[in-house]
């Protein structure tokens, strides 16, 4: 797929060919997850308009949504100053975590080092 498509020059993948990619929900700014992606799968969402991961475990392009319907439609892409992770501004359609949550970033490490679950999802940036 990526013979059809021209991915961004500068961008770094590791010696397994990934990169990291934190899909943030586009109106709110808030984190939904991290997750890795490949040359293969970044030129599928790019085409697509629908995010498209690379799945370490199962070494396949993982859709999200597939099974769920909980899916993520692609806003915007960018890239860090080092090219080295991708930030994905989505619009969510239902949970982003597989455990059932908006985001995965529901454990809170408190400053005496236990762990909680956060009621609510992160905070959202204020828009200046």
């Amino acid at each position: 797929m990526t013979d059809t498509l021209s991915l961004p020059d500068g961008l770094t993948f590791t010696k397994d060919g990934l990169i990291p990619a934190i899909a943030q929900q586009y109106d709110t700014g808030e984190v939904l997850m991290m997750a890795w992606m490949n040359k293969d799968s970044l030129a599928e969402t790019l085409a697509t308009g629908r995010v498209c991961y690379w799945s370490r475990s199962r070494r396949a392009f993982w859709r999200k949504g597939d099974t769920s319907g909980h899916i993520q439609e692609l806003v915007e892409l960018r890239y860090d100053c080092d090219g080295d992770t991708l930030l994905v501004l989505v619009n969510q359609t239902g949970a982003a975590c597989h455990e059932g949550s908006r985001s995965c970033f529901t454990r809170k490490v408190e400053t005496d080092g236990t762990v909680s679950i956060a009621a609510t999802a992160l905070p959202t940036m204020v828009r200046r």
